[in-house]
């Protein structure tokens, strides 16, 4: 579903989070038909699982959106097992009984500042963000209570916030199921063969044992859709 200059110009102008996964895949696609004229935003910051960069790539120039893509100093994410290779991504279990060492310190902080610079820069009325606070690891910063807090930010700490025309966060996914938003995704038509889930790919491949690869599956198998 490209879209060219003509059909996107008269467009409200959105900026999406876009990491290449299923969630932000699926978010990307929402914001489009909600008929919003995307800025897809992904960052590389050393993550282990840097090949979803590919798969954002790809979607984006399948879509014919502008994609930009920021990178940020791998020193600045400590403690993870997603940027420090020393630590091992928990495997063969979804634990929801404790915040797993899979979570980025302060990632969604930072990801929303450069989003709402960027919004804000370009006239953006909303900031599309594929969080979720079902189907997910427990990591604080994908709850609702954050992103409001965030929100309030947003409107105190902006030009077009104090002016009263605060730029929206929207999270289409917050109370869905891994499974609602298999079949969201399908009806919108997101390409699922193309996203990446894994947190630690080997040689390309998804290990099918991080809770990524574990939280896709069952979301497939409850979607009754075969895995793609």
């Amino acid at each position: 579903m490209p879209k060219t200059e003509s059909n996107t110009a008269k467009r409200p102008k959105a900026v999406v989070l876009f990491s290449g996964g299923l969630d932000s895949t699926t978010c990307l696609y929402k914001a489009i038909k909600d008929g919003y004229n995307p800025t897809a935003l992904s960052f590389d910051y050393g993550q282990r699982h840097k090949i979803e960069l590919k798969s954002a790539k790809k979607i984006a120039k399948m879509l014919g959106i502008t994609h930009l893509i920021q990178k940020l100093q791998p020193e600045l994410f400590k403690g993870s097992s997603l940027t420090e290779r020393k630590l091992k991504v928990p495997k063969n279990a979804l634990d929801y009984s404790h915040i797993p060492n899979t979570y980025v310190p302060g990632r969604n902080i930072l990801f929303l500042s450069f989003a709402v610079s960027l919004a804000e820069g370009i006239g953006a009325d909303s900031l599309y963000i594929g969080v979720n606070a079902l189907d997910y690891s427990g990591y604080p910063d994908c709850r609702p209570e954050f992103l409001q807090a965030y929100s309030e930010a947003i409107a105190k700490g902006t030009k077009s916030g104090v002016e009263g025309k605060p730029i929206q966060i929207k999270a289409p996914l917050q109370y869905l199921s891994k499974k609602e938003i298999i079949l969201l995704g399908d009806s919108l038509g997101v390409p699922f063969s193309l996203t990446h889930s894994c947190y630690d790919p080997v040689n390309g491949a998804p290990c099918g044992k991080c809770d990524s690869c574990l939280l896709r599956k069952k979301g497939f198998q409850e979607a009754g859709i075969p895995e793609k």
